[in-house]
């Protein structure tokens, strides 16, 4: 059976991984890479070459992204990556290709397959994020799919609606948590050395833009700034960098100024790779921003999550969520009250015993 995988971000692909590794393993699969979206961005740590060390026997790489992230921009890159997709979709052909998340760029590689009769499988759909544009890519591509696994049953249920039938629709849990059970972080001391991270407590932070409040990002990046700051006084502060979303460059701007304000208080890094992210949520004091990764992985390591503003709003929650507004104070006070908490010892409503084995098996059976 001849698979497609479709990862556009360092993101994606490490949700992918558990699921790739084993496909890889299997005689009956034969596999092939579709890589683009960030991962040819030099501005955003050029993650194919990350891809490229997993020794995969074909990797396709397609460029189509415009390096700026106004709106024209945005749509312009969409338009272009449709483009590049009807080439490849006429050329190449598949059994089966999957496809995650909600990226607008994920999106249009999907919309170019239509007319190809691509059967697309689709991972995280039935998700909401009211904050971000991304909603709306994430129900197209879902739309556009023949399969889908989604990660709780509040999911499957909405892909359901969404399609207006239940068939091959699958709640198989979050991929990213597959082995979350057996996964043992990097030694400690390892860690931090190779991070450049100072013997104390941390807090990682990930912050991105709200795709549908573009006129208050300035503010709110302003505010992040802020209070990241303020909380650099008691707490070192590890930075992941924004992805490419409308707007993501006032973020990083504010991140790159906070870094020269507080050189010492804070870590700036573009592509930690799976392992040393999860070892560094591992190690974290706590969560901070507004990434997916916070709501769908921390209540697995013990992590509170401080969840700011509204770009993953509507999307559902563990009870390590503690949400809060786009506001220097309410921010600062947020994290507080997480510390406090300290250790998060209930269930992530998005785990799933053996999710990549129940996807294969699925598949095996609908092939």
């Amino acid at each position: 059976m001849k698979i497609g995988v479709l990862t556009s971000s360092r993101a994606d692909y490490g949700i992918y991984l558990p699921l790739l590794n084993k496909i890889k393993k299997d005689n009956f699969f034969e596999l092939e890479i579709i890589a683009f979206g960030t991962h040819l961005s030099r501005s955003h740590g050029y993650t194919l070459k990350d891809i490229e060390k997993d020794s995969y026997n074909c990797i396709h790489a397609i460029s189509s992204l415009i390096s700026n992230d106004i709106e024209e921009s945005i749509a312009s890159s969409y338009g272009l990556t449709v483009l590049k997709f009807a080439d490849f979709w006429q050329i190449h052909k598949y059994d089966l290709v999957f496809c995650l998340g909600d990226r607008f760029e994920m999106s249009a590689a999907i919309q170019a397959g239509i007319p190809f009769g691509v059967k697309f499988a689709h991972l995280h759909g039935g998700e909401t994020t009211l904050g971000a544009i991304d909603n709306i890519y994430r129900h197209q591509i879902s739309l556009a799919s023949t399969f889908h696994f989604t990660a709780t049953d509040i999911f499957t249920e909405k892909v359901s609606d969404l399609i207006d039938s239940s068939k091959n629709v699958f709640t198989t849990g979050s991929l990213s948590l597959n082995d979350i059970k057996s996964f043992t972080p990097l030694d400690k001391q390892t860690f931090f050395e190779k991070f450049g991270i100072p013997e104390e407590e941390f807090i990682l932070v990930t912050f991105h833009p709200e795709t549908m409040s573009t006129q208050d990002n300035f503010q709110y990046a302003e505010e992040m700034k802020k209070a990241l700051k303020k909380i650099a006084e008691n707490r070192f502060i590890v930075i992941t960098m924004p992805n490419a979303d409308t707007q993501g460059s006032i973020y990083r701007e504010a991140i790159e100024k906070l870094k020269e304000e507080a050189p010492d208080r804070i870590l700036l890094i573009e592509n930690f790779g799976k392992i040393n992210y999860f070892s560094a949520m591992y190690y974290a004091s706590l969560l901070l921003g507004n990434t997916s990764s916070g709501i769908l992985e921390a209540a697995s390591f013990g992590k509170y999550v401080v969840n700011v503003g509204d770009r993953q709003k509507g999307r559902a929650q563990s009870n390590n969520i503690i949400n809060c507004e786009f506001e220097e104070k309410v921010i600062v006070s947020s994290v507080v009250k997480a510390i406090e908490l300290n250790v998060y010892t209930g269930e992530n409503i998005y785990f799933r015993l053996n999710a990549a084995d129940n996807i294969i098996k699925i598949i095996k059976q609908f092939s």
